[in-house]
């Protein structure tokens, strides 16, 4: 499904499911990126379509914007590509334009359908604007600009883009925003306690208490990886996550058949942490692993903190599982990054570090489109603020 266009030098598909992409042709294209992460792979993005989680009936309509050139043999090869979606709220985005939304109601306009180039539900920084070269990605951003145009939509967001996809929005106009995650960086640690020694005593006494609480609740942590995950370990997760959603007040945004798809389909991106006591267990983290680095086929350069849950609560027992056992297990195995999510000032006290993030934005009407510029404004100003104040607030114990 979708339709065609064609283009001086392309011919532009807009396709209304992923799984009319070739997983080979798109992984290949993400291979290629500066910044790319499994998020955007195209099991991912397929088990998010083929579970429900981001399809229409849940306001994500998919629209993935694709470039193609015809090679010596006259065939199609994909040269640029886009996870599109209309999306009819905001949920489920972790960059916040609620309040964008409501001024344009007051002013009797539609907000809603807006197009989001995005990983849905997954804040995590990469490359959005998959092309072959930089000519390329502004082809791709050009063609996604104009079909915004014609679709009368309200406005294009793109979320968490890598520098080179910064850099062509940044020439095309559009407006950029900025906010905080938190990452941690092996810088070559031994072991926890080296790292450890890296802190100010403050930090550093904390953290073992914290550690402490756990141990002596008597919790112990054991992981798995991969295809040694068993289905009994992935069935106890989601119980974990679901009730913690639930907790909450929210219906998780994620299924079961979503994990039943990573574990088919991407199980060498995952890892399991299974926190238990007298042999049961009663929490778990799910952190997400990168694809091996080249030449070294089982280390994984970047960790990301994704999801966790806990059917009993013990203190400091969310750190644990969240902060200080993946980050164990980074310096065992040699990981150069730790990314720990959305938000959450808290991560410094556990060594992770403010990192500034970007997202791209066109409105199309011009009066909202300088008055969201000249807010933007103010808050980036906040935002450079902020990161000089954490700044100072650094966990890192100062040597010389």
């Amino acid at each position: 499904m979708g339709y065609d266009v064609s283009a001086s030098d392309y011919v532009i598909r807009v396709l209304d499911t992923p799984l009319d992409i070739s997983a080979k042709a798109w992984n290949a294209l993400l291979a290629a990126q500066s910044q790319p992460n499994p998020f955007m792979r195209h099991e991912y993005l397929a088990a998010l379509h083929t579970s429900g989680c981001a399809r229409p009936k849940s306001g994500w309509t998919p629209r993935f914007m694709t470039l193609w050139q015809r090679d010596a043999s006259d065939e199609l090869q994909l040269r640029a590509a886009c996870a599109l979606y209309l999306k009819t709220h905001s949920h489920g985005e972790y960059v916040f334009d609620w309040a964008w939304a409501n001024a344009y109601a007051e002013h009797g306009l539609a907000y809603y359908p807006k197009a989001l180039a995005a990983v849905p539900f997954t804040p995590v920084p990469g490359s959005r604007l998959l092309a072959c070269d930089a000519q390329t990605r502004q082809a791709l951003l050009n063609a996604l600009l104009l079909w915004c145009q014609d679709q009368k939509l309200s406005s294009l967001h793109l979320l968490f883009i890598a520098d080179d996809d910064e850099a062509v929005c940044t020439q095309a106009g559009l407006m950029l925003r900025h906010s905080v995650q938190f990452h941690w960086n092996n810088d070559g640690y031994r072991d926890f306690d080296q790292f450890l020694a890296a802190l100010t005593q403050e930090k550093r006494k904390k953290i073992r208490q914290e550690r402490r609480k756990v141990s002596n609740a008597g919790v112990v942590i054991r992981w798995t990886q991969g295809q040694d995950i068993s289905a009994q370990d992935w069935e106890f997760f989601y119980r974990c996550y679901e009730r913690t959603y639930l907790e909450h007040g929210n219906a998780p945004y994620l299924s079961r058949s979503f994990f039943q798809s990573m574990a088919d389909h991407m199980a060498q991106n995952w890892l399991l942490f299974v926190a238990e006591r007298d042999g049961r267990p009663l929490a778990s983290s799910l952190i997400g692993l990168s694809d091996p680095l080249p030449g070294v086929p089982m280390s994984p350069g970047v960790a990301y903190g994704r999801y966790w849950g806990a059917l009993e609560r013990v203190d400091c027992l969310h750190f644990e599982l969240c902060y200080y056992q993946p980050l164990q297990w980074c310096i065992a195995h040699g990981v150069q990054r730790f990314e720990g999510g959305a938000q959450g000032e808290h991560k410094m006290a556990r060594a992770l570090l403010p990192v500034k993030t970007s997202s791209a934005h066109w409105l199309a009407h011009p009066a909202f489109a300088d008055a969201v510029q000249r807010f933007l404004e103010r808050e980036g100003q906040g935002i450079e603020g902020y990161l000089d104040e954490l700044e100072q607030r650094s966990p890192l114990r100062q040597v010389g």
